[in-house]
Protein backbone atom coordinates (compact mmCIF):
# COMPACT_ATOMS: atom_id res chain seq x y z
CA UNK A 1 0.00 0.00 0.00
CA UNK A 2 2.90 2.52 1.48
CA UNK A 3 4.70 1.52 -1.99
CA UNK A 4 1.96 2.07 -4.18
CA UNK A 5 1.19 5.61 -2.65
CA UNK A 6 5.32 6.14 -3.25
CA UNK A 7 5.13 5.20 -6.45
CA UNK A 8 2.20 7.60 -7.46
CA UNK A 9 3.54 10.43 -5.71
CA UNK A 10 6.79 9.65 -7.92
CA UNK A 11 4.84 9.66 -11.18
CA UNK A 12 3.23 12.93 -10.11
CA UNK A 13 6.52 14.53 -10.02
CA UNK A 14 7.61 13.57 -12.87
CA UNK A 15 4.84 14.24 -14.94
CA UNK A 16 5.33 18.03 -12.93
CA UNK A 17 8.85 18.13 -13.62
CA UNK A 18 8.36 17.37 -17.47
CA UNK A 19 5.98 19.77 -17.36
CA UNK A 20 7.98 22.49 -15.74
CA UNK A 21 11.22 21.24 -18.04
CA UNK A 22 9.06 21.75 -21.28
CA UNK A 23 8.18 25.31 -20.39
CA UNK A 24 11.63 26.69 -19.47
CA UNK A 25 12.59 25.25 -22.55
CA UNK A 26 9.76 27.01 -24.62
CA UNK A 27 10.32 30.31 -22.80
CA UNK A 28 13.88 30.48 -23.79
CA UNK A 29 13.37 29.94 -27.65
CA UNK A 30 10.78 32.09 -27.58
CA UNK A 31 12.69 35.21 -25.50
CA UNK A 32 15.74 34.32 -28.04
CA UNK A 33 14.06 34.05 -31.37
CA UNK A 34 11.79 36.86 -30.27
CA UNK A 35 12.49 40.17 -31.72
CA UNK A 36 11.90 42.18 -28.88
CA UNK A 37 12.21 41.64 -25.24
CA UNK A 38 10.96 38.75 -22.97
CA UNK A 39 8.37 41.36 -21.33
CA UNK A 40 7.18 41.26 -24.95
CA UNK A 41 5.99 37.97 -25.44
CA UNK A 42 3.10 38.63 -22.39
CA UNK A 43 2.01 41.86 -23.94
CA UNK A 44 4.09 43.90 -21.77
CA UNK A 45 5.91 47.11 -23.08
CA UNK A 46 8.49 49.02 -21.10
CA UNK A 47 6.65 52.95 -20.52
CA UNK A 48 10.03 54.07 -22.29
CA UNK A 49 9.30 52.19 -25.80
CA UNK A 50 8.49 54.57 -28.79
CA UNK A 51 5.78 52.56 -30.23
CA UNK A 52 3.60 52.97 -26.91
CA UNK A 53 3.07 56.63 -27.14
CA UNK A 54 2.19 57.18 -30.51
CA UNK A 55 -0.80 58.43 -32.39
CA UNK A 56 -3.93 55.99 -31.40
CA UNK A 57 -5.46 54.14 -34.50
CA UNK A 58 -8.73 55.69 -33.90
CA UNK A 59 -9.17 59.13 -33.20
CA UNK A 60 -11.03 62.09 -33.47
CA UNK A 61 -14.70 62.13 -33.70
CA UNK A 62 -16.22 59.16 -34.37
CA UNK A 63 -18.40 59.24 -37.55
CA UNK A 64 -21.96 60.12 -37.99
CA UNK A 65 -21.67 60.83 -33.77
CA UNK A 66 -20.94 63.75 -31.63
CA UNK A 67 -17.95 62.36 -29.26
CA UNK A 68 -14.32 61.70 -30.67
CA UNK A 69 -12.63 58.38 -29.82
CA UNK A 70 -10.36 59.43 -26.90
CA UNK A 71 -13.70 60.89 -24.43
CA UNK A 72 -15.58 57.52 -25.63
CA UNK A 73 -12.85 55.38 -24.02
CA UNK A 74 -12.32 57.48 -20.86
CA UNK A 75 -15.82 58.02 -20.26
CA UNK A 76 -16.08 54.08 -20.48
CA UNK A 77 -13.50 53.80 -18.28
CA UNK A 78 -14.48 56.29 -15.45
CA UNK A 79 -17.66 56.00 -15.70
CA UNK A 80 -20.45 53.83 -17.83
CA UNK A 81 -18.23 50.59 -17.59
CA UNK A 82 -18.35 50.52 -13.63
CA UNK A 83 -21.46 51.90 -13.30
CA UNK A 84 -23.32 49.33 -15.58
CA UNK A 85 -21.28 46.22 -14.39
CA UNK A 86 -23.08 47.17 -11.14
CA UNK A 87 -26.44 47.80 -12.88
CA UNK A 88 -26.68 44.96 -14.54
CA UNK A 89 -25.85 42.26 -11.57
CA UNK A 90 -28.92 44.00 -9.63
CA UNK A 91 -32.24 41.49 -9.25
CA UNK A 92 -33.93 43.80 -11.55
CA UNK A 93 -31.77 43.37 -14.51
CA UNK A 94 -30.63 40.12 -14.06
CA UNK A 95 -33.63 38.43 -14.96
CA UNK A 96 -34.60 38.14 -19.50
CA UNK A 97 -37.76 36.89 -20.54
CA UNK A 98 -37.54 35.19 -23.60
CA UNK A 99 -38.60 32.52 -25.83
CA UNK A 100 -36.49 30.01 -26.02
CA UNK A 101 -38.37 27.38 -28.03
CA UNK A 102 -39.23 29.12 -31.58
CA UNK A 103 -39.68 27.75 -34.81
CA UNK A 104 -37.77 29.17 -37.85
CA UNK A 105 -40.22 30.86 -40.41
CA UNK A 106 -37.16 31.43 -43.09
CA UNK A 107 -35.52 27.54 -42.85
CA UNK A 108 -35.15 24.09 -40.70
CA UNK A 109 -33.75 24.68 -37.72
CA UNK A 110 -30.57 22.54 -38.26
CA UNK A 111 -27.97 24.27 -36.19
CA UNK A 112 -26.15 21.77 -33.70
CA UNK A 113 -24.11 22.81 -30.67
CA UNK A 114 -20.99 20.57 -29.28
CA UNK A 115 -20.62 22.17 -25.79
CA UNK A 116 -22.90 22.09 -22.74
CA UNK A 117 -22.37 25.59 -22.68
CA UNK A 118 -24.74 26.45 -25.66
CA UNK A 119 -27.65 25.34 -23.55
CA UNK A 120 -29.74 27.87 -21.69
CA UNK A 121 -29.97 27.69 -17.37
CA UNK A 122 -33.75 28.46 -17.10
CA UNK A 123 -34.88 29.64 -13.59
CA UNK A 124 -37.32 28.16 -11.89
CA UNK A 125 -40.30 29.98 -10.89
CA UNK A 126 -39.42 30.27 -7.33
CA UNK A 127 -36.44 32.43 -8.45
CA UNK A 128 -37.23 35.34 -10.30
CA UNK A 129 -38.84 38.24 -8.43
CA UNK A 130 -42.90 37.80 -7.57
CA UNK A 131 -43.79 41.59 -9.31
CA UNK A 132 -42.24 39.59 -12.19
CA UNK A 133 -44.98 36.98 -12.53
CA UNK A 134 -47.81 39.89 -12.10
CA UNK A 135 -49.50 41.65 -15.14
CA UNK A 136 -47.37 44.54 -16.15
CA UNK A 137 -48.86 48.16 -14.76
CA UNK A 138 -50.58 49.75 -17.55
CA UNK A 139 -50.95 53.36 -17.57
CA UNK A 140 -54.37 55.45 -18.33
CA UNK A 141 -54.48 57.03 -21.30
CA UNK A 142 -55.79 59.80 -19.38
CA UNK A 143 -51.90 60.29 -17.70
CA UNK A 144 -50.71 60.33 -21.72
CA UNK A 145 -50.34 63.48 -23.53
CA UNK A 146 -52.01 62.63 -26.33
CA UNK A 147 -51.79 63.73 -30.14
CA UNK A 148 -53.34 63.56 -33.48
CA UNK A 149 -52.03 60.09 -35.21
CA UNK A 150 -50.43 57.20 -33.46
CA UNK A 151 -49.43 57.86 -30.12
CA UNK A 152 -46.19 56.27 -31.23
CA UNK A 153 -45.89 58.29 -34.43
CA UNK A 154 -44.00 61.43 -33.89
CA UNK A 155 -40.56 62.19 -34.10
CA UNK A 156 -39.46 64.82 -31.24
CA UNK A 157 -36.15 65.09 -29.66
CA UNK A 158 -37.53 65.82 -26.48
CA UNK A 159 -39.71 63.09 -24.15
CA UNK A 160 -42.87 63.96 -21.77
CA UNK A 161 -41.42 62.46 -18.55
CA UNK A 162 -45.14 63.01 -16.62
CA UNK A 163 -46.18 59.84 -14.66
CA UNK A 164 -43.90 57.21 -16.39
CA UNK A 165 -44.28 54.99 -13.24
CA UNK A 166 -45.39 51.89 -15.10
CA UNK A 167 -44.59 49.20 -17.42
CA UNK A 168 -46.52 48.69 -20.14
CA UNK A 169 -47.19 45.42 -22.93
CA UNK A 170 -47.62 47.24 -26.10
CA UNK A 171 -45.42 45.35 -28.39
CA UNK A 172 -42.37 47.25 -30.33
CA UNK A 173 -43.24 48.26 -33.42
CA UNK A 174 -39.26 47.87 -34.13
CA UNK A 175 -39.18 43.86 -33.47
CA UNK A 176 -40.86 41.06 -34.13
CA UNK A 177 -41.78 39.20 -30.99
CA UNK A 178 -44.85 39.36 -29.39
CA UNK A 179 -43.71 40.20 -25.83
CA UNK A 180 -47.27 39.85 -24.34
CA UNK A 181 -47.43 36.38 -25.25
CA UNK A 182 -46.37 35.27 -21.76
CA UNK A 183 -47.25 31.65 -21.91
CA UNK A 184 -44.40 30.79 -24.35
CA UNK A 185 -41.96 32.80 -22.49
CA UNK A 186 -39.49 31.93 -19.45
CA UNK A 187 -37.09 33.74 -17.40
CA UNK A 188 -33.32 33.58 -17.43
CA UNK A 189 -31.12 34.46 -14.75
CA UNK A 190 -28.25 36.48 -17.02
CA UNK A 191 -25.72 36.17 -14.73
CA UNK A 192 -25.90 32.01 -14.80
CA UNK A 193 -25.92 32.76 -18.61
CA UNK A 194 -22.80 34.52 -19.73
CA UNK A 195 -22.17 35.24 -23.76
CA UNK A 196 -19.13 33.52 -24.58
CA UNK A 197 -18.01 31.22 -27.09
CA UNK A 198 -20.48 27.82 -27.08
CA UNK A 199 -18.92 25.79 -30.56
CA UNK A 200 -21.65 27.01 -32.58
CA UNK A 201 -20.33 27.25 -36.03
CA UNK A 202 -20.53 25.99 -39.29
CA UNK A 203 -22.83 26.03 -42.23
CA UNK A 204 -25.94 27.60 -39.77
CA UNK A 205 -23.96 30.09 -37.52
CA UNK A 206 -22.65 31.22 -41.30
CA UNK A 207 -26.47 31.29 -42.63
CA UNK A 208 -27.89 33.69 -40.06
CA UNK A 209 -25.45 36.67 -40.66
CA UNK A 210 -25.45 36.39 -44.44
CA UNK A 211 -29.18 36.65 -44.13
CA UNK A 212 -29.00 39.72 -42.03
CA UNK A 213 -26.65 41.45 -44.03
CA UNK A 214 -27.69 40.52 -47.69
CA UNK A 215 -31.54 39.99 -47.15
CA UNK A 216 -31.64 43.39 -45.01
CA UNK A 217 -28.90 45.70 -45.59
CA UNK A 218 -26.23 45.75 -47.99
CA UNK A 219 -22.89 44.03 -46.77
CA UNK A 220 -20.66 47.05 -48.59
CA UNK A 221 -22.73 49.97 -48.21
CA UNK A 222 -22.17 52.32 -51.76
CA UNK A 223 -22.32 55.94 -52.06
CA UNK A 224 -25.40 55.71 -53.21
CA UNK A 225 -27.14 54.64 -50.23
CA UNK A 226 -28.67 57.01 -48.37
CA UNK A 227 -27.93 57.88 -44.71
CA UNK A 228 -30.85 55.79 -42.94
CA UNK A 229 -29.73 52.91 -44.71
CA UNK A 230 -26.15 53.45 -44.04
CA UNK A 231 -26.83 53.42 -39.88
CA UNK A 232 -28.94 50.69 -39.96
CA UNK A 233 -25.62 48.56 -41.42
CA UNK A 234 -23.53 50.23 -39.20
CA UNK A 235 -25.78 49.24 -36.38
CA UNK A 236 -25.82 45.48 -37.27
CA UNK A 237 -22.23 45.58 -38.29
CA UNK A 238 -21.08 46.96 -34.61
CA UNK A 239 -23.53 44.83 -33.09
CA UNK A 240 -21.97 41.52 -34.89
CA UNK A 241 -18.42 43.20 -33.63
CA UNK A 242 -19.53 43.14 -30.14
CA UNK A 243 -20.86 39.37 -29.94
CA UNK A 244 -17.38 38.74 -31.81
CA UNK A 245 -15.35 40.11 -29.06
CA UNK A 246 -17.44 38.43 -26.52
CA UNK A 247 -16.78 35.05 -28.36
CA UNK A 248 -13.68 35.58 -28.16
CA UNK A 249 -12.66 37.27 -25.00
CA UNK A 250 -14.54 34.05 -23.16
CA UNK A 251 -13.21 31.50 -25.24
CA UNK A 252 -12.54 27.78 -24.63
CA UNK A 253 -8.87 27.14 -25.45
CA UNK A 254 -8.72 23.88 -24.71
CA UNK A 255 -11.79 21.72 -24.29
CA UNK A 256 -9.90 18.57 -22.90
CA UNK A 257 -9.18 20.48 -20.19
CA UNK A 258 -11.76 22.99 -19.78
CA UNK A 259 -9.53 25.76 -20.35
CA UNK A 260 -10.99 29.40 -20.76
CA UNK A 261 -9.50 32.56 -22.12
CA UNK A 262 -8.80 35.51 -24.29
CA UNK A 263 -8.37 34.31 -27.97
CA UNK A 264 -6.74 37.35 -29.55
CA UNK A 265 -5.98 35.52 -32.82
CA UNK A 266 -9.81 35.33 -33.47
CA UNK A 267 -11.09 38.78 -32.05
CA UNK A 268 -7.91 40.13 -34.97
CA UNK A 269 -9.38 37.85 -37.60
CA UNK A 270 -13.24 38.91 -36.77
CA UNK A 271 -12.96 42.86 -35.55
CA UNK A 272 -9.71 44.31 -35.56
CA UNK A 273 -8.15 43.82 -39.34
CA UNK A 274 -11.37 45.53 -40.33
CA UNK A 275 -11.14 48.92 -38.72
CA UNK A 276 -14.38 49.74 -40.47
CA UNK A 277 -16.20 46.78 -38.13
CA UNK A 278 -14.38 48.69 -35.16
CA UNK A 279 -15.46 52.41 -35.93
CA UNK A 280 -19.05 50.48 -36.29
CA UNK A 281 -19.11 49.29 -32.54
CA UNK A 282 -18.37 52.64 -31.21
CA UNK A 283 -20.58 54.01 -33.27
CA UNK A 284 -23.33 51.39 -32.49
CA UNK A 285 -22.21 52.13 -29.01
CA UNK A 286 -23.05 56.02 -28.87
CA UNK A 287 -26.47 55.27 -30.53
CA UNK A 288 -27.59 53.22 -27.74
CA UNK A 289 -25.78 55.61 -25.45
CA UNK A 290 -28.01 58.43 -27.00
CA UNK A 291 -31.20 56.13 -26.48
CA UNK A 292 -30.67 55.61 -22.90
CA UNK A 293 -30.23 59.22 -22.23
CA UNK A 294 -32.50 60.79 -24.22
CA UNK A 295 -35.30 58.37 -22.00
CA UNK A 296 -33.68 59.78 -18.76
CA UNK A 297 -36.67 61.31 -17.01
CA UNK A 298 -38.73 58.06 -18.22
CA UNK A 299 -36.19 55.77 -16.48
CA UNK A 300 -35.59 58.01 -13.80
CA UNK A 301 -39.39 57.85 -12.25
CA UNK A 302 -40.10 54.19 -13.49
CA UNK A 303 -40.17 51.13 -11.21
CA UNK A 304 -37.95 48.87 -10.42
CA UNK A 305 -39.69 46.54 -7.99
CA UNK A 306 -38.34 43.07 -7.07
CA UNK A 307 -39.88 42.99 -4.12
CA UNK A 308 -36.32 43.43 -2.39
CA UNK A 309 -36.35 47.15 -1.39
CA UNK A 310 -33.40 47.65 -0.22
CA UNK A 311 -31.91 46.31 -3.86
CA UNK A 312 -34.69 48.17 -5.67
CA UNK A 313 -33.18 51.55 -4.00
CA UNK A 314 -29.79 50.46 -4.99
CA UNK A 315 -31.04 49.85 -8.58
CA UNK A 316 -32.71 53.39 -8.67
CA UNK A 317 -29.47 55.15 -7.27
CA UNK A 318 -27.46 53.45 -9.97
CA UNK A 319 -29.72 54.05 -12.69
CA UNK A 320 -29.61 58.24 -11.76
CA UNK A 321 -25.76 57.73 -11.39
CA UNK A 322 -25.55 56.69 -14.80
CA UNK A 323 -28.32 59.11 -16.86
CA UNK A 324 -26.91 62.32 -14.79
CA UNK A 325 -23.58 61.60 -14.48
CA UNK A 326 -21.56 65.30 -14.59
CA UNK A 327 -18.66 64.14 -16.71
CA UNK A 328 -21.07 62.08 -19.32
CA UNK A 329 -23.31 65.20 -19.41
CA UNK A 330 -20.04 67.68 -19.75
CA UNK A 331 -18.00 65.98 -22.52
CA UNK A 332 -20.89 63.94 -24.45
CA UNK A 333 -23.76 65.30 -23.81
CA UNK A 334 -25.49 64.26 -26.96
CA UNK A 335 -23.46 61.18 -27.83
CA UNK A 336 -25.58 60.60 -31.14
CA UNK A 337 -27.82 63.12 -32.89
CA UNK A 338 -31.03 61.98 -34.78
CA UNK A 339 -32.63 65.21 -35.52
CA UNK A 340 -31.69 65.37 -39.12
CA UNK A 341 -32.64 61.81 -40.34
CA UNK A 342 -35.95 61.09 -42.11
CA UNK A 343 -36.36 64.55 -43.57
CA UNK A 344 -38.30 65.37 -46.63
CA UNK A 345 -41.37 63.65 -48.65
CA UNK A 346 -40.01 60.09 -48.62
CA UNK A 347 -39.30 60.14 -44.73
CA UNK A 348 -41.87 58.62 -43.72
CA UNK A 349 -41.84 55.52 -46.42
CA UNK A 350 -38.17 55.10 -45.71
CA UNK A 351 -38.82 54.51 -42.08
CA UNK A 352 -41.39 52.02 -42.41
CA UNK A 353 -38.95 50.56 -45.40
CA UNK A 354 -36.23 50.31 -42.58
CA UNK A 355 -38.15 48.78 -39.33
CA UNK A 356 -39.60 46.38 -41.53
CA UNK A 357 -36.10 45.29 -42.38
CA UNK A 358 -34.82 45.41 -38.63
CA UNK A 359 -38.57 43.51 -37.84
CA UNK A 360 -37.25 40.71 -40.27
CA UNK A 361 -34.15 40.87 -38.22
CA UNK A 362 -35.19 40.27 -35.36
CA UNK A 363 -37.46 37.15 -36.29
CA UNK A 364 -33.89 35.71 -37.91
CA UNK A 365 -33.08 35.23 -34.12
CA UNK A 366 -35.40 32.35 -34.11
CA UNK A 367 -33.51 30.52 -36.47
CA UNK A 368 -30.20 30.71 -34.52
CA UNK A 369 -29.49 26.92 -33.62
CA UNK A 370 -27.47 27.37 -30.13
CA UNK A 371 -29.92 28.10 -27.60
CA UNK A 372 -27.69 30.21 -25.32
CA UNK A 373 -26.34 32.25 -28.98
CA UNK A 374 -30.63 32.58 -29.53
CA UNK A 375 -31.13 34.31 -25.77
CA UNK A 376 -28.30 36.80 -26.41
CA UNK A 377 -29.19 37.38 -30.01
CA UNK A 378 -32.49 38.21 -28.89
CA UNK A 379 -31.42 40.13 -25.69
CA UNK A 380 -29.59 42.34 -27.77
CA UNK A 381 -31.18 42.91 -30.74
CA UNK A 382 -34.40 43.87 -28.64
CA UNK A 383 -31.95 46.59 -27.32
CA UNK A 384 -31.42 47.10 -30.28
CA UNK A 385 -34.72 47.57 -31.33
CA UNK A 386 -35.54 49.76 -28.08
CA UNK A 387 -33.09 51.94 -28.84
CA UNK A 388 -34.49 52.98 -32.36
CA UNK A 389 -37.86 53.19 -30.79
CA UNK A 390 -37.18 56.06 -28.03
CA UNK A 391 -35.32 57.83 -31.05
CA UNK A 392 -37.60 57.05 -33.65
CA UNK A 393 -41.57 57.50 -34.03
CA UNK A 394 -43.02 54.78 -35.94
CA UNK A 395 -44.34 57.26 -38.49
CA UNK A 396 -42.81 60.40 -39.82
CA UNK A 397 -45.14 62.92 -38.15
CA UNK A 398 -43.55 65.82 -36.34
CA UNK A 399 -45.63 66.89 -33.08
CA UNK A 400 -44.59 69.08 -30.88
CA UNK A 401 -44.15 65.76 -27.37
CA UNK A 402 -43.71 62.60 -27.47
CA UNK A 403 -45.07 59.83 -25.18
CA UNK A 404 -43.09 56.99 -24.39
CA UNK A 405 -44.12 53.93 -23.68
CA UNK A 406 -41.52 50.61 -22.69
CA UNK A 407 -41.71 47.25 -20.74
CA UNK A 408 -40.23 46.04 -18.32
CA UNK A 409 -38.04 43.70 -20.80
CA UNK A 410 -37.18 46.48 -23.15
CA UNK A 411 -35.27 48.50 -20.61
CA UNK A 412 -33.75 45.24 -19.61
CA UNK A 413 -32.80 44.09 -22.69
CA UNK A 414 -31.43 47.73 -23.25
CA UNK A 415 -29.58 48.25 -20.41
CA UNK A 416 -28.11 44.98 -20.87
CA UNK A 417 -27.13 45.64 -24.63
CA UNK A 418 -25.71 49.13 -23.35
CA UNK A 419 -23.43 46.52 -20.98
CA UNK A 420 -22.58 44.94 -23.58
CA UNK A 421 -20.97 47.25 -26.08
CA UNK A 422 -19.54 48.83 -23.26
CA UNK A 423 -17.48 45.76 -22.50
CA UNK A 424 -16.40 45.26 -25.84
CA UNK A 425 -15.44 49.03 -26.15
CA UNK A 426 -13.03 48.44 -23.32
CA UNK A 427 -11.35 45.22 -24.69
CA UNK A 428 -10.43 46.74 -27.80
CA UNK A 429 -9.10 49.73 -26.01
CA UNK A 430 -7.06 47.59 -23.56
CA UNK A 431 -6.04 44.43 -26.10
CA UNK A 432 -6.56 45.63 -29.18
CA UNK A 433 -3.00 46.57 -29.47
CA UNK A 434 -1.67 43.94 -28.22
CA UNK A 435 -3.67 41.76 -30.28
CA UNK A 436 -2.67 43.83 -33.43
CA UNK A 437 1.16 43.82 -32.92
CA UNK A 438 1.14 39.97 -32.45
CA UNK A 439 -0.65 39.17 -35.31
CA UNK A 440 1.13 41.68 -37.40
CA UNK A 441 4.39 40.55 -37.12
CA UNK A 442 5.30 42.84 -33.90
CA UNK A 443 6.67 40.13 -31.84
CA UNK A 444 7.00 36.63 -32.72
CA UNK A 445 8.42 34.77 -35.59
CA UNK A 446 7.15 31.50 -37.24
CA UNK A 447 9.73 29.68 -35.01
CA UNK A 448 8.41 31.11 -31.86
CA UNK A 449 4.69 30.28 -32.93
CA UNK A 450 5.72 26.56 -33.74
CA UNK A 451 6.83 26.46 -30.29
CA UNK A 452 3.92 27.91 -28.89
CA UNK A 453 2.21 25.09 -31.12
CA UNK A 454 4.59 22.76 -29.57
CA UNK A 455 3.72 23.60 -25.87
CA UNK A 456 0.07 23.50 -26.13
CA UNK A 457 0.84 19.63 -27.37
CA UNK A 458 2.89 18.69 -24.17
CA UNK A 459 0.43 20.52 -21.51
CA UNK A 460 -2.24 18.78 -23.37
CA UNK A 461 -0.64 15.45 -23.01
CA UNK A 462 0.68 16.00 -19.54
CA UNK A 463 -2.23 17.05 -18.33
CA UNK A 464 -3.98 13.77 -19.57
CA UNK A 465 -1.31 11.54 -17.98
Amino acid sequence: MVKAEIEKKGCSTRRWLWLVMALVAVFVAMAMSSRTSPKALFGAIDRACPCARGTPKYSGMVEDCCCDYETVDRLNEEVLHPSLQELVKTPFFRYFKVKLWCDCPFWPDDGMCRLRDCSVCECPESEFPESFKKPDHRLSMTDLVCQEGKPQAAVDRTLDSKAFRGWTEIDNPWTNDDETDNDEMTYVNLQLNPERYTGYTGPSARRIWDAVYSENCPKYPSQELCHEEKILYKLISGLHSSISIHIASDYLLDEATNLWGQNLTLMYDRVLRYPDRVRNLYFTFLFVLRAVTKASDYLEQAEYDTGNPNEDLTTQSLIKQLLYNPKLQAACPIPFDEANLWKGQSGPELKQKIQQQFRNISAMMDCVGCEKCRLWGKLQVLGLGTALKILFSVDGQENSSHTLQLQRNEVIALTNLLNRLSESVKFVQEMGPTAERIMEGGHFSAHTRTLISSWKKIWSYVSKT
